[in-house]
């Protein structure tokens, strides 16, 4: 009705062509098409012509069912981003992610996602890599009726992933573990941003800031390295790790269940071999900078560092007590004895122990406190 009074007014040459589809909303060119149509047919010519059919772009039925069946057989537990990424790349699928995310949700296989919240800032990366490391740990099913703890380390600028490994439980040794792996390989770098975990910081009263003047033995091993810890107050504060884990979460359990894997040993070799390599590649941006804030490591044994350190005075009887353990020195040639001297007990990441008088090591034990028969002289951390 509306096309037939404007076409009517433009029949008596009361409109231009021009004013005509400047009316009805359409260019000259879309008027031209539906004068033409009008004058053939009548308002039936005015009708959309694609209502009621099958657009010929549309995927084929049959390849929207083989994606249901294969989501719901497979990959019942992926996201629908991971589920994508399988398809593309293991079973050919050359239709978008927009598609398949409407394919699932039609057929009810996935939910969709609820609103965002309220936008925030994020915060900018680090210029360089190694200027700020995240470490923190997630517990989580990664295997079926099992929870591990996940600790990861990863660079603020580029988000690569330095280590990771599953262990029973987050604290101090795994702290240490994942920097002896990250300083080994990379070098020192400039800070490291953590939550307020007790095993990286004491805090007196609940609710209250952390106590800056008590350090724990891993803050005391990153002030020997140079390295400055930097506690963050909230999630939100370490929002680009607790983003990290999400998507962790979201994949790396349903690759250990497709590759059959329910052991720790067996998931944290997967974890470094295949499934971390292939994450850095999709997930890895390159730096605002080409260079690299990643300094060598010169200095004492790194392992000497990266350990608890406890005073002890040696008893009479030339054995020191350490964790309901009674550590014999051996006897040394260039003293008669040890007793009331004050030593230092190490105990590493492995679970074996030394004890060190000064820089120098008088003996070295297993984790049940037998001697090992290695005592090394070599200068070691103070």
């Amino acid at each position: 009705m509306r096309f037939g009074e404007v076409y009517e007014r433009f029949q008596l040459g009361r409109l231009s062509c021009l004013e005509a589809a400047d009316i009805l909303g359409m260019s000259e060119r879309t008027f031209l098409r539906y004068r033409c149509r009008y004058e053939a047919d009548g308002a039936d010519g005015l009708e959309d012509r694609r209502v009621g059919r099958v657009s010929g772009r549309r995927a084929p039925a049959d390849v929207a069912a083989w994606v249901i069946e294969l989501y719901a057989r497979r990959y019942f537990d992926f996201n629908v981003k991971h589920f994508h990424e399988k398809l593309v790349a293991e079973h050919g699928h050359g239709l978008s992610y927009a598609w398949t995310k409407r394919v699932l949700q039609d057929a009810g296989q996935v939910k969709p996602m609820r609103r965002r919240g309220p936008h925030r800032r994020k915060r900018e990366r680090k210029p360089l890599p190694g200027m700020m490391l995240h470490q923190d740990g997630s517990q989580h099913y990664w295997v079926p009726d099992v929870q591990w703890d996940l600790i990861v380390t990863m660079d603020d600028a580029t988000s690569e992933i330095y280590s990771a490994f599953f262990v029973e439980e987050e604290g101090t040794m795994s702290s240490f573990q994942a920097l002896t792996e990250v300083i080994g390989r990379h070098g020192l770098f400039g800070a490291l941003y953590a939550d307020r975990g007790s095993h990286y910081w004491i805090t007196k009263a609940a609710g209250k800031g952390v106590d800056r003047e008590t350090p724990t033995q891993v803050r005391r091993a990153l002030d020997q390295l140079g390295i400055t810890l930097i506690p963050a107050s909230a999630p939100e504060a370490r929002g680009r790790s607790e983003r990290m884990f999400g998507t962790l979460q979201g994949r790396l359990p349903q690759e250990l269940r497709s590759a059959g894997i329910t052991t720790m040993a067996a998931a944290n070799r997967y974890l470094g071999e295949v499934f971390l390599p292939a994450h850095n590649r999709r997930f890895q941006v390159p730096a605002t900078e080409p260079d690299t804030a990643f300094v060598a490591y010169i200095g004492p044994d790194l392992k000497e560092v990266l350990c608890i350190q406890e005073d002890r005075v040696v008893g009479r009887d030339n054995c020191v007590a350490y964790r309901r353990l009674s550590l014999q020195l051996p006897p040394d040639r260039h003293r008669h004895h040890h007793v009331k001297a004050r030593v230092r007990v190490h105990e590493y990441p492995d679970g074996r122990l030394s004890v060190l008088r000064g820089p120098r090591c008088l003996a070295r034990y297993q984790a049940d406190g037998s001697l090992t028969g290695e005592v090394e002289n070599a200068k070691t951390a103070a």
